[in-house]
């Protein structure tokens, strides 16, 4: 029972203010924990009671037949019973009405009751709203406090709560859940709080959280689902102390000693070192990076002491397998072994784990794990990059279902050695404005004119050559680099657009933008920025969002502001690959999107699939019926452009009309097109 007393001692100070007597019991009628509201009206102490049978239960089993009380023992909604005749500990006959709850903690079943008296308000006892009053205020004065919607919508943050994040009441309302958190932080511990919260369970731990300005900060938190009578949530509330004083101590602590107190094994800070001296030292060695599989899903089967033994126990295979190696844990079920043996050996392990297996309480726990190994020094070169190319790896191996060790081939630590040359050079790239914007025109199919470009990013490097804007985008959005490339291009496009304008041709560019770059509540500020530094008249340029960016888009109330904002100063959205997504009629009634362009995808096979033809068709004809003009990408024939004029499309993009092409040459590529 050490899991349930917790539950009560940690949840007690908060459930003795509800305004109404309760008791939690077991099946048997064992009461585990009485109220202080119940002390009031019955007589009985808590001292009475707890460990106890029901003081008045069995003088009333026979009001409650034996059928009901199964019913009311499996049932999985609360169960009402009214007019229940029970006595005070002076002999006193009170009618009752029970709402009786049944709950699984500790693997036992429990009742949770809750008495309805009435109207009754003994001497002592304030009127219910100021009880409800002073039951806010108090949780308001002692936690960070905030409250969640069912979709994980911030819709109430207090004082403290403010005060610590550093948001502003306006600006946290409407926050998702998990903009709270670190990014590295949203895949585990996270999605565990949410599951629970949705699973109708209360959540405790420690965990980091994000101040707005990025900073980090630990709480300890309770994460409390409120349910309505059906069993249904109303809301989540939130209540978080500020440990973050605790926690850098303890880290500072466990830096200086450089040893994982729940293992015994070294810490990241320790292993680093050792790496660190050893590359000095030009010595090979094996980096082996292991994570247990479904570790969260084992923890859930147990509680924080099996948990502990599973970690202690693996660690101990660890040792006895890799013997004169350097073991370290680096994360909650990650750990790195240093070693010179060689791949077969490091992959045995797999099969000392099923020959050893890890028992707890007598029974064997099903584990595997994940393992990526690196060489030094002839796949990488330094810890960090060690350490990311072996998570590459582990992230590769579960993709497959785990349970296996591999190594990456020459071709995926090239890969990711030039991804790290990437990021060095794209920020000297930044720097020094070296990035090249291309313009790629679209036609109108009504006038023949091409009124619009879209402006497409290009990186010649010295170093490293031609860099596609596949492989620049995801390392831009990976690094946070998407922002920096973002604003670039705006003020690219906008001197553009300005020029043209004032040669008299009042030319319209379409710019690429992430779901990232709408996040920075400044988005607004820096197109606004280019604008007016560029003398761009504002309804020149068009923003082009995919099918994910729109989605995401759907429940961040910020982003659609924004987007809302720009339209107001005359810009106009474009939905991009329209089709190959996330196809939604509510992004398209949420967003202010005027513009959509089919996917080259549909494009391509147009001509020799009937099916096709009649998709591309719908898709145009869906456009028209919400006033909405459809362009077409990825155009490359005259038997493509003439079936796509047939189909009513309004504009068509691709090689038939132009390669994306510098702005110097855009018009002598327009001067040789012929319609």
């Amino acid at each position: 029972m050490n899991g349930m007393q917790q539950i009560l001692e940690n949840g007690s100070h908060v459930l003795d203010r509800v305004p109404f007597p309760m008791m939690l019991a077991t099946k048997d009628m064992t009461v585990l924990w009485w109220s202080i509201e119940a002390e009031k009206i019955f007589g009985f102490t808590s001292e009475e009671v707890v460990g106890l049978q029901h003081p008045f239960m069995e003088e009333n089993r026979t009001v409650i037949q034996t059928s009901t009380w199964e019913q009311v023992l499996h049932a999985n909604e609360p169960v009402r019973l009214e007019k229940i005749i029970l006595h005070t500990k002076q002999g006193k006959p009170v009618q009752v009405s029970v709402i009786v709850n049944s709950m699984t903690i500790d693997d036992e079943l429990c009742l949770m009751f809750v008495y309805e008296i009435g109207n009754y308000q003994t001497a002592d006892q304030p009127p219910f709203n100021q009880e409800l009053a002073s039951l806010k205020n108090g949780l308001d004065e002692t936690f960070m406090l905030t409250y969640l919607n069912v979709d994980g919508l911030i819709t109430y943050a207090n004082a403290l709560f403010i005060k610590t994040s550093k948001w502003t009441p306006k600006r946290v309302i409407g926050k998702s859940f998990w903009q709270l958190f670190p990014e590295h932080s949203t895949d585990k511990g996270v999605t565990q709080i949410w599951h629970a919260l949705k699973s109708n369970r209360v959540w405790q731990g420690s965990v980091e959280k994000i101040s707005r300005d990025g900073d980090a900060y630990w709480v300890d938190m309770t994460a409390i689902p409120v349910l309505a009578l059906n069993g249904e949530p109303l809301y989540f509330a939130i209540l978080e102390i500020d440990i973050t004083e605790k926690r850098l101590l303890q880290m500072h602590l466990e830096q200086i000693a450089y040893v994982d107190p729940e293992t015994g094994l070294m810490n990241r800070h320790h292993l680093e070192s050792i790496v660190s001296k050893m590359i000095t030292e030009k010595r090979n060695f094996y980096f082996l990076y292991l994570d247990i599989d479904k570790f969260y899903t084992l923890k859930d089967m147990h509680d924080d002491e099996s948990d502990t033994t599973l970690l202690v126990e693996f660690a101990k295979r660890m040792k006895m397998y890799f013997q004169d190696s350097h073991i370290a844990r680096v994360g909650e079920d990650e750990f790195v072994v240093i070693t010179p043996l060689s791949d077969w050996f490091i992959q045995g392990f797999l099969t000392y784990l099923k020959q050893h297996p890890i028992y707890i309480r007598h029974k064997a726990i099903p584990i595997s794990i994940s393992g990526g190994i690196t060489r030094y020094p002839e796949d990488q070169s330094t810890f960090l990059h060690l350490m990311k190319a072996s998570s590459a790896i582990i992230h590769k191996v579960k993709q497959q279902g785990g349970g296996n060790i591999v190594s990456l081939s020459k071709a995926n630590h090239a890969a990711l050695s030039r991804k790290t040359i990437i990021e060095k050079r794209l920020l000297e790239a930044l720097n020094h404005k070296d990035l090249q914007v291309v313009y790629q025109p679209q036609v109108d199919l009504h006038t023949g004119k091409v009124n619009t470009v879209e402006a497409l990013v290009r990186w010649e490097d010295n170093v490293l050559g031609t860099v596609s804007p596949n492989e620049l985008i995801p390392i831009a959005e990976e690094t946070g680099l998407i922002h920096d490339i973002g604003t670039f291009m705006f003020e690219q496009v906008c001197q553009q657009a300005a020029t043209w304008h004032n040669e008299g041709n009042s030319r319209k560019i379409s710019i690429n933008t992430s779901v990232r770059e709408f996040r920075d509540k400044n988005m607004v500020k820096i197109v606004r920025r280019s604008l007016e530094e560029s003398g761009c008249p504002a309804h020149l340029i068009q923003i082009e969002i995919t099918e994910k960016f729109a989605l995401e888009a759907e429940s961040e109330k910020s982003i659609i502001r924004q987007m809302y904002q720009l339209q107001n100063d005359g810009i106009s959205f474009v939905l991009d690959d329209f089709g190959t997504g996330y196809a939604s009629f509510r992004y398209l009634q949420l967003l202010p999107i005027s513009e959509l362009k089919i996917d080259q995808l549909f494009i391509s096979g147009l001509l020799q699939q009937e099916k096709l033809q009649k998709l591309v068709h719908g898709l145009i004809q869906f456009g028209k019926s919400m006033d909405i003009r459809v362009v077409a990408e990825g155009v490359e024939t005259r038997e493509q452009f003439d079936l796509l004029k047939e189909l009513g499309c309004d504009a068509i993009q691709g090689y038939y009309i132009s390669r994306p092409v510098p702005a110097n040459d855009l018009e002598r590529s327009l001067k040789n097109l012929e319609i």
